[in-house]
């Protein structure tokens, strides 16, 4: 689908796409390893602080699928440079935020920013090279992988010679220049109509927000219960109501049934349960290393990175393993690994604070880091090849089921970590995992399916290597 038969774009044009997807993964997770320091400056407490992840991931997460649905209607390039200019701003503010409530809203307007650069960029990748689909996508796994490991140790080696207010100036300086990028090189593709029942749309996207906002409140202790759980309850009864008022519907953002069917339902809990177990390491990790291990945030963070280089080097060696084997069963055996994982590092972590403790959570995040891989792979090419990854805006609720995993975790970790209770957070984590496990026994297994065709509209939205079904 390249514009007017041109031939693709050049190398620069695909670094700068990728340069953004780069940005976009560390502005969510760069804040992680100095989480203590920030509280520590505001006059918060860590579990107050632990906010600043939550507020980002849940704007992050409810609004990808609208994004991805701009994009279609005001040009992909357009959207996400809007995207960018907007996380400019918000970056220039919280690196001057006064207090804690303002860093916090100012993050939710980060993830709100960064909800776009996904959706977008693996746009304009599948638009400018439709005969290169599979590595322009294994490029950009590549470029989040990338993004996952340096983002926390930047973050952490950053607060430690300079102070955390200047991780935000730095991510300032590089928007600026990946705008500049986006500006000057790379093409626009022609915005296409794309309907949208925005009842049924606003339901679904409200609900999991609510449901997620409850979920941080909880945590936080400091709403009536009353109150949270009222918020719960219409965020449950907002997402029913989106498949009362969306069944039938042509203009539905994801027809219902689709939503349902085995492959695509397997798929989006067992990215969920990964999300979770993600998504309690990056926040509780880091505030145990800089706290009870008494580890400086830049030391931390070099520690840290083992986790996710070992996700992104193990992502070539999972997708060739997928293409061998059946990739039901690699996802199966990823759950299995995170579960013994996460009991292992809360075992360790309730045990001591010896020197033997640190390398026992070192070996077992290489250990989740592997497992993490070989669910994220099969999980995200099953949603792209089931029937409801034919439709734009599905793929879309697949990312934000995912980052809700990322959500509910960062609220988790909120409620339990300052109790001491790593067994008790860890565990939950093997819990929520022995869940997504179990969900890819459900429902029969589906037939092999060939999925949407290169360069088509529908493989525009396709995240991931082509891999058979999950």
């Amino acid at each position: 689908m390249n514009p007017g038969g041109q031939r693709p774009p050049g190398a620069l044009v695909r670094i700068t796409l990728l340069a953004v997807t780069v940005l976009g993964t560390m502005c969510n997770n760069v804040v992680n390893v100095p989480l203590r320091s920030i509280a520590t400056d505001l006059d918060a407490s860590v579990a107050s602080s632990v906010l600043c992840v939550s507020a980002f991931v849940l704007t992050l997460a409810v609004a990808m699928p609208l994004a991805g649905w701009l994009g279609d209607r005001v040009g992909m390039k357009r959207a996400l440079v809007w995207a960018l200019v907007l996380m400019l701003v918000a970056q220039v503010l919280a690196a001057v935020a006064p207090n804690l409530p303002a860093l916090i809203a100012l993050r939710a307007l980060q993830g709100l920013a960064c909800s776009a650069i996904p959706p977008m960029v693996m746009g304009l990748l599948a638009g400018f090279y439709p005969g290169r689909m599979t590595r322009m996508m294994g490029a950009w796994a590549a470029a989040n992988g990338i993004g996952q490991a340096i983002g926390p140790p930047t973050g952490g080696v950053v607060a430690d010679l300079l102070g955390w207010r200047y991780i935000f100036a730095i991510l300032a300086v590089a928007c600026a220049v990946v705008i500049a990028g986006m500006w000057r090189l790379v093409p626009a593709l022609p915005p296409r109509p794309s309907p949208l029942h925005l009842p049924g749309a606003i339901l679904l996207t409200s609900g999991v927000g609510l449901v997620l906002v409850a979920l941080t409140a909880a945590a936080q202790r400091s709403f009536p219960l009353a109150a949270t759980s009222a918020m719960a309850v219409t965020g449950v009864l907002c997402v029913l109501g989106y498949g009362v008022v969306s069944r039938g519907r042509v203009t539905a953002i994801v027809p219902v049934a689709l939503m349902l069917e085995s492959r695509f339902l397997r798929s989006s809990l067992a990215a969920f349960a990964q999300m979770f177990m993600l998504g309690s390491v990056l926040v509780a990790l880091p505030l145990f290393f800089t706290g009870p291990l008494d580890m400086s945030p830049g030391v931390a963070g070099m520690v840290f990175f083992t986790l996710p280089l070992v996700m992104a080097v193990s992502a070539p060696v999972v997708s060739r393993l997928s293409d061998r084997k059946s990739p039901r069963l690699v996802l199966r055996s990823g759950l299995l690994i995170i579960i013994l994982a996460a009991a292992g590092i809360g075992l360790a972590a309730s045990h001591g604070v010896g020197s033997g403790v640190r390398a026992t959570i070192v070996a077992l995040m290489v250990l989740a880091g592997l497992g993490m891989a070989m669910v994220q792979t099969p999980a995200a090419a099953g949603a792209a090849r089931s029937p409801a990854g034919r439709y734009g805006a599905a793929l879309g609720v697949f990312s934000m089921l995912r980052f809700s995993g990322s959500g509910a975790a960062a609220a988790w970790v909120a409620l339990v970590y300052p109790h001491g209770a790593y067994l008790v957070l860890f565990l939950g984590c093997a819990v929520v995992a022995c869940c997504g496990l179990a969900a890819t026994f459900v429902g029969p297994d589906p037939a092999a399916d060939p999925g949407p065709g290169p360069g088509s509209r529908d493989a525009m939205r396709t995240v991931g290597q082509v891999t058979p079904s999950v």
